[in-house]
This record gives structure tokens, C-alpha cells and sequence, in this order.
């Protein structure tokens, strides 16, 4: 094991506060985040897929030192709702938590999301820590703050930013995860290739096999490197004002896919896959990317296992869809877009035809 890799940490900085990303492997989780506990008081949220696999141990060595109690939720991203925000304040409620609790986030992203929103909202706010069990909660959405649930009519419409005491990624947990929801994880580390660093594509297109046979230390170098990012552009723009809206690319579409095919059907990070290519489509359209670059980028996605066409959905229906999307402003859709491979731009100056044309090649 790269012994140089793991164990070495990141810190977050942001205007609440800093905190520190642990990148780890086979660690005592317990252990690791005892020293960002704050009172007495635990409540470990998870889901019913990862509680067999970590939690035992983990509320075991807790309840030696805390008051410790469990929310198992229902897995899936269909189960990111207002209902599941209430099954964690009745638990809270139930064993008269208050201020001094702390909030454990166990499983991926959807468990990360409305672990912090509750941790946001409860008692108008309470400590929370971050332990990812997936690729993509691991690069992604344990970092940074965002927290929130699903609307009917859209993605993540309602939630708050809320930053964690730490973040534990776990290398080991990523050997449970189906490879479905590994690729899905990829789609968000080629991402930050697309948007901030060609040579991090090139070395995604040599390692990403190495990544797929759960090659440990090259998938916690992928995850550092991503957290290097994130907390880059977190650090400038914690409340996503401008320059954080980059990390959205290919989401916009994606969140289409997702709200229009029924959440969970299509992981998000298969979403946000086939949303980039049709953000590089529309890029190449407006003369910034070859037809070379968008080939490219299908070949990285292809070699992923992730898909590269959207589902058939009617042009105005998107379009409809879209307007719901957090980045409106004004009225004004507004897209993450390629400028080149690496560098990414949120415009609203673009030809409305020319992303009409690109909806209306959806592949069924």
C-alpha cells in the first residue's frame, strides 16, 4: 500500500470554518473522528445497504465514549425527500438530542446530503462529520457544504450550506461498492479533468482500468487530487457565487435525465455523464471544442462504463426542466461550457438553437 498517500490530509478552508479531508484506508473510523465530536450526544445517519457492512463497529467504539443512536434510512436516490429529513428529526427528537449532538453522515452522497441538511436545520444548526462509502460521495459531495433534498419538480431545490466538521474517506469501503455505483463515482472525477486540468484527463485515461479493478492507491490518489479541487474553488467561493458553479458541469443536463426518468433510475453520476457530453456537444456547436475533443471525451466516459447518450425526452419538456435549475438567474438559463479540454466557463451567451439542436438529438 502507498504508504505515502494514505493518512496524509487536505484542509477545507472556508468562511465558517476550516476542517480537515482524511484520506484513509482501512482505518478505526470511530477512532478518526472522535476528536471532531462535540458533546455527548451521536446520531449515526445511514442507509440499509451500508448498515450491515460499517456500522457496528463504528457505534460500538462510539457508545463506549457517547450517547449513540442510529437513523437507517431506505437506499436510493428516490428516498431523498422531506419524509426521510423527518425520520432524522424523529430520532433526534426521540432521544432528546439538542445542541451539543453531532451528526455522523455513513454511506454515500444521498445519505451525505440529507445528513448535513438536517444537521443544518435541526436546532437551527448542529455539528455533522462526513464519512463517504462511495467514489463519488468521496470527490464530490462530502466536500464543501452542500447539503439538500429533491423536489418533485427538481433536483436538490431545497437545502442549505452547511460545511462538516471532517470528512473520512475510507479507501477500503470503495471494495463493497457495486461497480454500477463506481462508475458512477467516475463520472464526477473525469469531470474535474474536463473542467481544470488536461493533464489529470491524461492520467485518467491511463489509470482509470487500475480504478475500475479497485486498485486502492491509485483510486485514493484520484480522490486526493479531486478534494484538491474541490476545496480550491470551496475556498473561494463557499456559497457557489461564481467561480464554484464550474464544478456543475454537465449537470444541468444531468439533473434533466434525473427529474425527468424518476430519481435513482439513473445514478447521477450516469446523469452527469451523458449531461457532459451534451455540454461538450453544445461547446463544439459554439466553436470552442473540435469534434476530436467531444470524441475524446466519449472515449474517457465509454472506458468508464458510463453512458454517453440521454434518454429520449421531448425538447420543450428539457427546456421546461431546465428553468427549474438552481443556476437560472433572471430568467436566463445559464451552462457550464467547455472553452478547451480543461477549462471550463458558466455563460449565458449562447445561441438558444444551438441548444435546441443539441436536445433534440437525444439518442432513445
Amino acid at each position: 500500500m502507498a504508504t505515502s498517500l494514505f493518512n496524509e490530509g487536505l484542509t477545507v478552508h472556508t468562511q465558517s470554518h476550516d476542517y480537515p479531508i482524511v484520506i484513509t484506508d482501512q482505518c478505526d473510523m470511530a477512532e478518526q473522528v472522535a476528536p471532531y465530536i462535540s458533546g455527548q450526544q451521536v446520531l449515526i445517519v445511514t442507509n440499509e445497504t451500508v448498515a450491515p457492512l460499517y456500522l457496528q463497529q463504528l457505534q460500538e467504539q462510539l457508545a463506549k465514549s457517547y450517547t449513540v443512536a442510529v437513523c437507517s434510512l431506505p437506499d436510493g436516490e428516490q428516498y431523498k425527500n422531506q419524509a426521510s429529513i423527518n425520520q432524522i428529526y424523529d430520532a433526534l427528537m426521540a432521544q432528546h438530542f439538542n445542541r451539543d449532538v453531532t451528526l455522523i453522515a455513513l454511506g454515500g452522497g444521498v445519505v451525505g446530503d440529507m445528513a448535513g441538511f438536517a444537521a443544518a436545520s435541526f436546532m437551527r444548526g448542529v455539528n455533522f462529520i462526513q464519512i463517504p462509502t462511495t467514489l463519488l460521495s468521496q470527490v464530490d459531495s462530502s466536500v464543501g457544504g452542500k447539503t439538500g433534498i429533491n423536489h418533485s419538480q427538481g433536483k436538490n431545490m431545497i437545502g442549505a450550506f452547511w460545511q462538516p466538521q471532517m470528512v473520512l474517506a475510507d479507501m477500503s469501503t470503495l471494495q463493497t461498492l457495486p461497480a454500477r455505483e463506481l462508475s458512477a463515482g467516475l463520472a464526477e472525477v473525469i469531470k474535474y479533468a474536463l473542467i481544470m486540468d488536461i493533464e489529470f484527463l491524461e492520467w485518467l485515461e491511463v489509470n482509470l482500468p487500475a480504478m475500475l479493478a479497485l486498485d486502492l492507491a491509485i483510486l485514493g490518489e484520484a480522490v486526493k487530487r479531486c478534494c484538491e479541487y474541490k476545496a480550491d474553488l470551496v475556498a473561494q467561493d463557499e456559497r457557489e457565487a461564481g467561480v464554484r458553479a464550474l464544478l456543475n458541469f454537465g449537470h444541468t443536463f444531468g439533473h434533466v435525465i434525473e427529474t425527468h426518468e424518476g430519481y435513482g433510475n439513473w445514478l447521477h453520476g450516469e446523469a452527469v455523464a451523458a449531461g457532459m457530453v451534451q455540454a461538450a456537444e453544445l461547446s463544439q456547436k459554439m466553436g470552442w471544442l473540435s469534434l476530436d475533443d467531444v470524441a475524446r471525451i466519449k472515449r474517457v466516459l465509454t472506458l468508464a462504463n458510463l453512458p454517453v447518450n440521454p434518454p429520449a425526452i421531448a425538447t420543450d419538456v428539457a427546456l421546461n426542466l431546465m428553468g427549474h435549475d438552481k443556476k437560472v438567474k433572471s430568467g436566463q438559463i445559464r451552462l457550464i461550457l467547455l472553452k478547451s479540454l480543461g477549462q471550463a466557463v458558466l455563460t449565458d451567451d449562447f445561441d438558444t438553437q444551438l441548444l435546441t439542436e443539441v436536445l433534440s438529438q437525444q439518442a432513445g
